[in-house]
Formats: C-alpha cells, sequence, structure tokens
C-alpha cells in the first residue's frame, strides 16, 4: 500500500482499538520499523496527528484533546480518474439491467459498488450525486443478436449473419469466424474472420441484422495478426496497408490535441508559431476525416494528398448546404 493508505489504516487501527503494540502496527501496515517511524514522524510533524507512547500499555495511542491544540487532518483519499470512472460505469451499467436472472447477483454487486465507492473520505450518495459519467453516442443493438456473436466468440462458433453496411447502405449474408468483441467509443464491435472477402473484418454488431450459427468450427486468427491488421492504424476501420497522415492544428487547439492520444504510434512536435504537428497511421480515411472535420479551421490536413482532397470535398460539400 501506499503512504496516503497507511496513514489511513494507521487511524483506524488507532481509533478502533485504542492502543495497538508495535508488533501488530507492523505486521497491519506491511513495513518495517524504521518506514513505520518515518510516517509516524510525518504524521506528527505535518498533519498534527495526536499519536503518543503509552508505556502502561507498551503501544501507540491518540492523546486526549488539549485545548487550543493544533487541528489534525488526514490528507484527501480520492479515487484515481481511471477508478472512479470504472466504479460509476459499471454502477450505471448494473444499475440499468432489466429484471431477468440475474438480479440476484447483480444486487450485491451493486451493494459492493457502493461500499467501494464510500471507501474515501467521502460517502457514495455525495459522489453519485456530484460526480458524473455521461455516455453519448451508443447505438441500439438487438440483444438476441449480441448474445449469439457473444456465444460464438467464447465458443469459437461460425456464424451466418446479414450484415447492413452503413457506409454503402449495403445488405450482405456472409459466414464469418468471430475472434473477439470490441467496445469502441461506446458500442460494440465483432473482429472476425470474413470468408466471404477472406480477409479480417471489424462489424458492428448494431449493423448485423440477423445472425445464426453454423455447425462448423471458427478459422483461429492469432492475437498478434488481430493487432497488426485491426490496430494498426487510426480508429476501428483498419487494415494491413497504412499510410502516415500529417495534420498541423492552430495554436489554440494546441492546448488541448496535445493532451490527447490518437494512436499509440503518434509522432508530435510544437512549432515555433505554437502550431502543433500530429502525425499518425491510418489504413481507412473514415474515421478520421470525421474527427478532422471535428475541429474545423483549427486543423489542416498536410499528408497525404488523398486523405487531403476528401476532407476538402466534404467542407466544399457542406458549405454549399449553407
Amino acid at each position: 500500500m501506499d503512504r496516503t493508505e497507511r496513514f489511513y489504516k494507521l487511524h483506524r487501527l488507532l481509533e478502533a482499538k485504542g492502543t495497538v503494540r508495535i508488533g501488530e502496527l507492523l505486521r497491519e501496515l506491511g513495513v518495517s520499523r524504521a518506514t513505520f517511524k518515518r510516517d509516524l514522524e510525518y504524521m506528527r510533524d505535518r498533519m498534527n496527528a495526536p499519536i503518543e507512547w503509552d508505556r502502561e500499555q507498551r503501544g501507540y495511542r491518540f492523546a486526549a484533546g488539549a485545548a487550543g491544540a493544533p487541528r489534525y487532518e488526514l490528507p484527501g483519499l480520492w479515487f484515481s480518474p481511471a477508478e472512479i470512472r470504472a466504479l460509476l460505469t459499471m454502477q450505471h451499467l448494473l444499475a440499468s439491467l432489466q429484471p431477468g436472472l440475474l438480479e440476484p447477483h447483480v444486487k450485491p454487486l451493486l451493494a459492493r459498488l457502493r461500499a467501494a465507492l464510500g471507501a474515501g473520505e467521502h460517502p457514495a450518495d455525495e459522489i453519485e450525486r456530484r460526480v458524473r459519467i455521461i455516455h453519448l453516442g451508443a447505438r441500439t443493438l438487438a440483444l438476441p443478436h449480441f448474445e449469439r456473436v457473444a456465444a460464438a466468440v467464447l465458443n469459437r462458433q461460425r456464424l451466418r449473419i446479414a450484415y447492413a453496411s452503413r457506409g454503402s447502405n449495403e445488405r450482405t449474408e456472409r459466414e464469418i469466424s468471430p475472434q473477439r468483441l470490441v467496445h469502441y467509443r461506446e458500442n460494440w464491435y465483432c473482429d472476425a474472420w470474413c470468408h466471404l472477402r477472406e480477409d479480417l473484418r471489424s462489424f458492428a454488431v448494431d449493423a448485423i441484422q440477423s445472425a445464426v450459427p453454423v455447425e462448423k468450427r471458427a478459422k483461429s486468427v492469432a492475437e498478434r495478426e488481430l493487432d497488426a491488421v485491426l490496430a494498426a492504424g487510426y480508429g476501428i476501420f483498419s487494415g494491413r496497408r497504412t499510410t502516415w497522415a500529417k495534420l498541423r492544428f492552430t495554436a489554440e487547439r494546441a492546448r488541448w490535441v496535445a493532451a490527447e492520444e490518437w494512436h499509440p504510434r503518434q509522432r508530435a512536435r510544437f512549432e515555433a508559431d505554437g502550431s502543433y504537428v500530429l502525425e499518425l497511421p491510418f489504413s481507412d480515411p473514415r474515421e478520421l476525416a470525421m474527427d478532422v472535420l471535428r475541429h474545423g479551421a483549427h486543423v489542416e490536413v498536410l499528408e497525404p494528398a488523398s486523405l487531403r482532397d476528401a476532407v476538402k470535398a466534404q467542407l466544399a460539400a457542406a458549405l454549399a448546404r449553407y
């Protein structure tokens, strides 16, 4: 445990037991005598902790309050951004479940989540009232289709699906070997080997119109190959062949974009005028173009020419509507 956790644990031990012997403190805190002495000195000197040695009981205890004594306060104990997001997201997902087979199991989980939320210095109901996780952009999906896809992933079984491509507005029938489910930008995707295209593809689960199990074992694809194909470029629409994009953001927008990770392999630098140049690999321009357009006049595509032309055409089409 880290130092702040040790402070809280020592506080709870002394508060609960009154006088605690040094051996028990060392065991409970999991530290050496020297580390304990340093922690104790810090709590006394920096935090005004009224901890004293009781010679008769041969242990440490909180001293009785004295008039005019400095106020004793523990440092604020709070969750990391990842922890609070995970806890509140899990709570939201469990609370939104409809009554069903999982109900007896969900209630104890929700109780434990509330206990975890209240483990810091703030009560759980105050955190729930003051901290919100807002989920936007999630598309509705048919539960039976999701269940069949998830079962096929875990059972290593093929599926015959009817898939409606939103990009081309084309409906195709195909057989796939599901490899894994991916939750990306609030939506579910299935990475699979497509036996129609004889290649790896990522399918939006909400665009699957029907899914029927096929009595054949799924073709297995190594995790390394999945990542090489479907995680090599920017976004969910990836592929084997990648091209590098070079984007330049204005100095004003650079203050935000410089704090973001667009891709694990990205390269970035600030220019003398404060602008920010970001380079990243991509395979399919659709999602990257949408994110570029989101920044409007604050970004310019420098390379490649094909991406620059695609964004320029979209901007011209948008302007024509006004």
